[in-house]
């Protein structure tokens, strides 16, 4: 217990300066510990606006632990905060929704609204999914687009919730696509619209990635091999000023097959292609055994073939609540101006 007071001690005291810059940033959601990086690996601990969401990827917490953690929380933040525990250590990550261990109270488990960036999102501790509606590590990718978005028109692949298409719409994008293959992801985010309605609508497509993006890009859409076509929305060829990238590690459907380590290639070209010259490409890669290096090589060499040369890039790094020892977080980001 010594061990695990003491780790989230330092991990909390790191976060002082961070702490500040979000309080003036009008944020309240990021992680208080990350547990691979600041001694208890598979742990983490995320705030989000007025909950505690505690994770254990590895093995369940204890009671102690569990209580040792609101308790340090508390005390760093300075405020009550709703405790969420959900156990994913068994099998692919599924949240054990029948341990007695922990409950969460009834208000808890109501729907809450968490900040970021000065905007107002969807915060369920529990629902349908396994993984919250906010993924953290993204924010600095959101703050950029919100800062670099006026005027222009943004396309938001796999928008999950839509977070980076809300920070489009609050920056001042003239348009805004958001593509995502489930619905009920897409659901939470007119949830986030209408929980900023001075914020200008966005759109929504209901569509897997590959027949939308190959759609966009002017390519044909075809099936995975044996496999019939199915419906798909029907979408007319164009580019966007401003395109995001944030697929998930692996993802299979009847279109085809997402996957990071071996062929970022098939959708990236695609991405490329539906971005407008001059245009900005922000791609995403959250597999930590693939190096940035090795990662940003490939992307620069798709888009020479792709006849998309990149005429300028940079990398954007998580905020300092995703700490990485070795300075290689798994999220890596690329900002590529074509």
């Amino acid at each position: 217990m010594a061990s695990l007071d003491q780790a989230l001690r330092a991990a909390f005291d790191s976060r002082r300066e961070l702490f500040d810059e979000l309080q003036q940033q009008g944020t309240d959601c990021y992680r208080l510990f990350h547990g691979s990086q600041e001694g208890a690996a598979g742990l983490t601990v995320d705030r989000y606006g007025p909950q505690l969401m505690v994770q254990s990827f590895h093995q369940s917490l204890d009671a102690q632990s569990l209580q040792t953690i609101h308790d340090e929380a508390i005390s760093f933040i300075g405020q009550r905060l709703q405790l969420i525990y959900n156990d994913r250590s068994q099998s692919n990550s599924r949240i054990d929704r029948s341990t007695a261990l922990h409950q969460p109270d009834d208000a808890a488990l109501e729907d809450q609204i968490a900040h970021e960036w000065g905007l107002n999102y969807r915060v369920r501790g529990r629902h349908s999914g396994q993984d919250p509606l906010l993924f953290l590590d993204l924010r600095n990718a959101r703050g950029w687009v919100k800062q670099h978005s006026a005027g222009k028109s943004v396309l938001n692949l796999f928008s999950y919730t839509c977070g980076v298409g809300l920070c489009a719409a609050a920056g001042g994008a003239q348009e805004v696509w958001n593509v995502d293959f489930a619905e009920r992801n897409l659901a939470v985010g007119r949830e986030n619209g209408e929980l900023n309605p001075s914020l200008p609508p966005m759109q929504f497509v209901h569509s897997d990635y590959f027949p939308a993006i190959r759609q966009l890009a002017g390519l044909p859409v075809s099936a995975r091999r044996g496999r019939t076509l199915p419906a798909y929305p029907r979408l007319a060829q164009r580019q966007f000023d401003l395109v995001l990238l944030d697929p998930p590690a692996w993802a299979r459907s009847a279109f085809g097959t997402v996957d990071l380590l071996r062929d970022y290639q098939s959708l990236l070209k695609p991405a490329l292609l539906a971005t407008a010259e001059g245009g900005v490409l922000i791609c995403c890669n959250n597999l930590a055994k693939v190096s940035m290096q090795d990662w940003r090589t490939q992307v620069l060499r798709c888009a020479e073939k792709a006849g998309r040369p990149v005429r300028e890039w940079q990398t954007l790094a998580p905020a300092a609540d995703f700490p990485s020892h070795d300075g290689l977080p798994p999220l890596k980001i690329l900002i590529l101006q074509l």
